[in-house]
């Protein structure tokens, strides 16, 4: 099983970037006083007491926009809440609720998925204690109000997101583990290979493109090591992606590759390519 997946989720300006750098502790998103700054998913490793996640900063979500990139942005952020165990719905507690709120928190309730509601920019907690109140009404449980530029409040969003992990595998720590991404076009047979590896089927075989459609994790061992051997969905060119599920399952292999110590490339000996 991998790390924990955590992604935060907000419109634009809200501090995703300064909240996403104060946890992995480097500036590895840009920050800018401009909406629209991140536009594409950015990952970071994490770690607290004691467990060890990847979190996910994402561009801000714009529900209504026609505008070409804030759409694409929109599908990013879409892609990280469904790979995501836990969202990080991040608001500006000095803008109160605002109708892109309404409906990130429609889209986020509409996932199933567990979240903690952190209200940003509560540099004065005396102040906005009072503020905090609204963002019940968005049906997300408690509000945190933290202060992503002055550290404030951080620890309790952090404790908050612990109690959501799920439980965690003997397996999900490295610890002398090499990980190995088997990765390659649709149905080149990776599947197979990791069974024949295994001794067992652990994962389904079908002549079907597509039937895998996750990242599955299958630990091996021999006197050569510790293994962990993910196999993943078939990754095809982008002109060729259309459904939905299709992209989701992409994106979980670009992931698989991302924690990946090793990566195995499946090809297909009787296609030519050109």
């Amino acid at each position: 099983m991998a790390k924990p997946i955590v992604a935060i989720i907000g419109k634009p300006n809200v501090g995703k970037s300064t909240f996403f750098n104060y946890i992995i502790g480097k500036r590895l998103s840009i920050v800018e006083d401009l909406p629209g700054v991140t536009r594409d998913r950015v990952y970071g490793e994490a770690n607290w007491r004691g467990r060890n996640f990847t979190l996910i900063d994402t561009g801000g979500i714009e529900p209504e926009s026609n505008d070409v990139i804030l759409s694409q942005m929109k599908t990013q952020a879409n892609i990280a809440i469904n790979i995501a165990d836990v969202i990080i719905f991040l608001t500006d507690i000095k803008q109160g609720i605002t109708a892109a709120d309404e409906e990130i928190a429609l889209m986020i309730r509409k996932s199933k998925k567990k979240v903690v509601l952190v209200c940003n920019k509560a540099d004065n907690f005396g102040k906005t204690s009072d503020d905090i109140y609204e963002f019940y009404n968005l049906g997300l449980g408690d509000p945190y109000p933290v202060s992503s530029t002055n550290a404030l409040g951080i620890g309790d969003v952090l404790d908050a997101i612990y109690e959501e992990f799920p439980p965690k595998n003997d397996n999900e720590e490295d610890d002398g583990i090499i990980n190995v991404a088997v990765i390659g076009k649709p149905n080149v047979g990776k599947s197979s290979l990791v069974n024949k590896i295994l001794g067992e089927d652990r994962v389904i075989v079908s002549n079907i493109a597509g039937t895998t459609r996750d990242a599955i994790d299958s630990y091996f061992e021999n006197d050569k090591g510790k293994y962990n051997f993910i196999d993943t969905a078939g990754i095809r060119k982008k002109n060729k992606v259309s459904e939905s599920i299709e992209k989701f399952s992409i994106m979980r292999s670009l992931l698989a590759i991302e924690r990946a110590d090793v990566c195995l490339m499946l090809v297909d000996a009787t296609e030519r390519s050109y």
